[in-house]
């Protein structure tokens, strides 16, 4: 099958900041990031698929960026990471909250922001996170509770030193 590139380009300009979140997310890192956009979006095109729906074809781009971070954290060519606070300056958020929240998400440990991230940003429920990870659903709640009382605590602190 033959994919339309006006239509390629299309579900890559809606959803390329989606991916790249997942991406950024995982590794805290742009050029991980770009590259896990560059894979999902290059086996979209190879892939032929015909999609039910506009729902289907974003959680299977989201399957793909999720499977896709993971292997390439297995990989010996994950490249040094840069410091966090060098991309999060690049960013703009519209308040400070916004930028604190942000900060201090990225700060959980992978485990944690990955079930955030999917579950906030991208509305996804525990069981469809469960089953993207391949984790149980109940490891998948933990992970957001611990997630909320480490942001909470974080967040308390830092907003009462203001």
């Amino acid at each position: 099958m033959v994919i339309d590139m006006d239509l390629l380009e299309a579900v890559y300009e809606k959803y390329k900041d989606n991916i790249f979140a997942i991406g950024f997310n995982y590794f805290r890192n742009t050029i991980e990031a770009d590259d896990v956009v560059q894979e999902t979006f290059l086996k979209l095109a190879r892939s032929g698929k015909d999609f039910e729906s506009e729902e289907h074809l974003r959680n299977w781009l989201i399957r793909v960026a999720v499977n896709e971070c993971r292997r390439v954290s297995l990989s010996s060519w994950v490249k040094k990471k840069a410091p966090l606070e060098e991309y999060t300056g690049q960013i703009e958020f519209e308040t400070r909250e916004e930028s604190r929240v942000f900060a201090a998400v990225m700060n959980l440990p992978k485990k944690y922001r990955q079930v955030v991230h999917l579950f906030y940003f991208e509305d996804y429920p525990t069981a469809e996170i469960a089953d993207m990870l391949g984790i149980s659903r109940t490891a998948v709640t933990t992970r957001l509770q611990r997630s909320r009382e480490r942001l909470k605590k974080e967040l308390m602190e830092v907003w009462e030193d203001d």
